[in-house]
């Protein structure tokens, strides 16, 4: 079992920056990728960013540029540094991970970004 918790949400106006990070326990040796996804009023959830072991990266177009996933070598925690935010980025972002045999998400902080 892994247990994900999220931090770093909140308000902000367009243009500005957060930086999200998502603290991982428990089984940590079995995580092979890590990302965020996030979900908006209404919307499916969808996937942000991804970061595997080896650092590869993957982004949606929306955001890239403008997001950045990155991690720490002992895979404990990882990140989503979030610059010149809009408002349609608004919504619950989720840190999620997968190993070999599952996948775990965490339980969601709120980014609201206004115009």
């Amino acid at each position: 079992q892994v247990q994900l918790v999220e931090s770093g949400g909140g308000l902000v106006q367009a243009g500005g920056s957060l930086r999200l990070s998502c603290a991982a326990s428990g089984s940590i040796f079995s995580i092979n990728t890590m990302s965020w996804y996030r979900q908006a009023p209404g919307k499916q959830r969808e996937l942000v960013a991804g970061i595997t072991t080896g650092n590869n990266t993957n982004y949606a177009d929306s955001v890239k540029g403008r997001f950045t996933i990155s991690r720490d070598k002992a895979k404990i925690t990882w990140y989503l540094q979030m610059n010149s935010l809009k408002p349609e980025d608004t919504a619950v972002y989720y840190c999620h991970c997968r190993t070999l045999w599952d996948h775990f998400w965490g339980q969601g902080t709120q980014v609201t970004v206004s115009s």
